[in-house]
């Protein structure tokens, strides 16, 4: 598999900052200048990717974004060879002369790894736990030789030293999250790990008030339906919705003329398209759909 070039414009819009999230950013940032990796772990829906890029951005170099998934190896990271050139040169300057030159050589292509670590980068590295740990191993030679070992390259160097100025954060789901890989502890010790959950009800609002446009009594009765529903489903050991469902719900409430109000029938309809296969996934019974539904209702009813 070939991993794209993907450089990253880091929106600050893309991240609303409370005084919690400026003071974790701005001790992520005192970390990260110290030369120690960042790694943010918690829930879908938490905030890890935004969190990441703002504070990539705080560093004001350019951002490199790797996504972690189960094929992802060396080549990808490092960079493979991705075909073939030639070049053929014909003398016949004198006629009785015929001269004939042609060479084929291999065409190289830094994976984005090797690109980030050369010239000084800021790496975030999403979900590497989706990644087989066997893969995350090259991570183990970056953060503590500071080289970056070309496995499999047929370069003339087996290693490139790391720029000063390069820099990594991690991000990564639960463990109990399906597709998710247990992380060695080698790597995890070289790692400022930082657990995040969910924010309050309140902060949460704040969110859609800043990212959607709607009044903070409306944001607050969408925030604590989704919360109430939530909460169900972590007493069953799940995640159930996040704030991306209370985003989703605000914006398309407030481009179709939605009144976010529980008694409302297109509000209900809503509420139910979005959010009950993932509460449904709470429930263990034959009939999860049709009580979550209900579920989703009543919530509606009684917070909004």
């Amino acid at each position: 598999m070939t991993v794209l070039k993907e450089k990253v414009n880091t929106d600050s819009k893309a991240l609303v900052q409370d005084d919690e999230t400026k003071h974790l950013l701005s001790r992520s940032l005192r970390y990260l200048k110290a030369g120690y990796p960042i790694h943010f772990n918690g829930p879908s829906g938490t905030g890890k990717t935004s969190l990441a890029l703002a504070l990539a951005k705080k560093r004001k170099r350019p951002v490199m974004l790797i996504h972690g998934n189960h094929e992802l190896n060396n080549r990808d990271l490092i960079g493979d060879f991705t075909g073939y050139s030639s070049k053929k040169t014909v003398d016949n300057y004198v006629r009785s002369v015929y001269k004939k030159d042609e060479s084929v050589t291999e065409t190289w292509r830094d994976g984005r790894l090797l690109e980030a670590a050369k010239n000084g980068y800021t790496l975030v590295y999403d979900e590497f736990t989706r990644s087989h740990p066997t893969t995350n191993n090259i991570f183990l030679s970056i953060l503590e030789e500071g080289v970056l070992p070309l496995y499999g390259s047929k370069l003339t160097e087996p290693y490139i030293r790391i720029h000063p100025k390069f820099s990594v954060i991690f991000t990564s789901n639960p463990l109990e999250y399906a597709g998710v890989y247990e992380t060695q502890d080698a790597l995890l010790d070289r790692l400022i790990t930082i657990p995040l959950g969910y924010k309050a009800i309140e902060q949460e609002a704040a969110i859609l008030v800043g990212k959607i446009g709607i009044e903070e009594e409306e944001a607050q009765a969408i925030t604590t339906l989704v919360a109430n529903l939530r909460e169900k489903c972590l007493k069953e050991s799940r995640s159930g919705p996040s704030l991306r469902s209370s985003l989703m719900i605000a914006r398309l409430a407030s481009e179709e003329d939605i009144p976010i109000d529980g008694n409302d029938e297109d509000f209900q309809v809503l509420c139910t398209d979005l959010l009950t296969y993932t509460v449904s996934e709470c429930m263990e019974a034959e009939h999860s759909e049709e009580e979550a539904r209900n579920l989703i209702l009543e919530s509606c009813v009684e917070h909004v």
